[in-house]
C-alpha cells in the first residue's frame, strides 16, 4: 500500500513538472523545482525519467529544459471530429475579420475558466490570447457566461464553494448573473486588467449542452461599453450558429 502511494506521489509530481511548461517553454531545474516546491534531487530524478520517455528535452547549451516530441505525438491524437476547437475555428476566423478583435473560447474547469482556442486579431494593437491559459471565474465576460448558463444547482455550489470570493456571494452578484442570462451575453471593461474589454455569448450544443463561451476581446479604447452593446447581437448569432455545428 504504501509502495502505491509513492508511485501516484512520484507521477502527481511529474505531471505538475509538465504542467509548468504551460507558462513559459524553457525552464532550468531550479526554477522547476521552485514552481512545483520540490527539491532539486527529485525534479531531477522526476527529468531524467521524462526525458528518457520523450517528454522533455535538456539544452546541453543553456542547461534548461523545454518539451519534447512525445508531447507533440500525444497531441496529434487528441482532436476529434466533435472537438469545438477544431469544429469552430472557421466561424471564428470569420467573426474575427468581422469584429477586427481577438476571438477566443473558454471553459470551466472547478472554479477556473480555461482558453482551449484563440484566433489573435490582425490589428497592429491588440488582445493577445495564449490557448491554455487559466484564469479565475470570478471576473471576466466569459467567467459570468460560464457561471451565469449553468443549472442552478451547479451555479449554486460554485458561488457556495468555499474558494469562491466572498465578495462575490451578495444577492446583487447573482442579479447580475440572472441579467446576463436575460440580456444572452455578458461584457467586463478593464475588470481583470487595465485598458482590456470583452463581450462574451454562451455556445450551446444542438443538444442543449452549455459547451463554451465565446468571447471578443481587445483594447478597451476601441471596445468601449456602447460598441460591445451594439457588437453583442452579432457575437449572439456566432454562438447559435457554432452551437448547431456540435451534438
Amino acid at each position: 500500500m504504501e509502495e502505491e502511494k509513492k508511485t501516484v506521489r512520484a507521477v502527481e509530481r511529474a505531471l505538475d513538472i509538465l504542467l509548468v511548461f504551460t507558462t513559459g517553454s524553457e525552464w532550468s531545474l531550479t526554477e522547476l523545482a521552485a514552481k512545483c516546491e520540490l527539491h532539486k534531487s527529485t525534479v531531477h530524478r522526476l527529468l531524467a525519467t521524462l526525458e528518457e520517455k520523450g517528454f522533455v528535452i535538456r539544452d546541453d547549451a543553456t542547461d534548461k529544459y523545454r518539451l519534447g516530441l512525445r508531447v507533440l505525438e500525444l497531441s496529434a491524437h487528441f482532436a476529434r471530429s466533435d472537438d469545438p476547437t477544431v469544429v469552430l475555428i472557421g466561424e471564428m476566423e470569420k467573426l474575427r475579420d468581422q469584429m477586427g478583435e481577438t476571438v477566443s473560447l473558454y471553459i470551466r474547469d472547478r472554479l477556473e475558466r480555461v482558453r482551449i482556442q484563440a484566433v489573435q486579431s490582425r490589428q497592429a494593437i491588440r488582445r493577445v490570447a495564449q490557448v491554455g491559459i487559466r484564469l479565475p471565474l470570478s471576473v471576466g465576460a466569459s467567467s459570468k457566461v460560464l457561471l451565469a448558463f449553468e443549472d442552478s444547482n451547479t451555479r449554486e455550489a460554485l458561488l457556495s464553494d468555499p474558494a469562491w470570493p466572498a465578495g462575490l456571494r451578495s444577492p446583487s452578484y447573482a442579479k447580475q448573473l440572472d441579467e446576463v442570462v436575460a440580456a444572452g451575453y455578458a461584457t467586463s471593461f478593464e475588470e481583470r486588467e487595465p485598458g482590456a474589454a470583452a463581450v462574451a455569448a454562451p455556445i450551446f450544443s444542438r443538444s442543449g449542452k452549455l459547451v463554451a463561451a465565446l468571447a471578443v476581446s481587445g483594447p478597451s479604447n476601441r471596445l468601449t461599453p456602447d460598441v460591445m452593446e451594439e457588437r453583442a447581437s452579432a457575437i449572439i448569432g456566432a454562438a447559435t450558429r457554432m452551437g448547431a455545428l456540435l451534438d
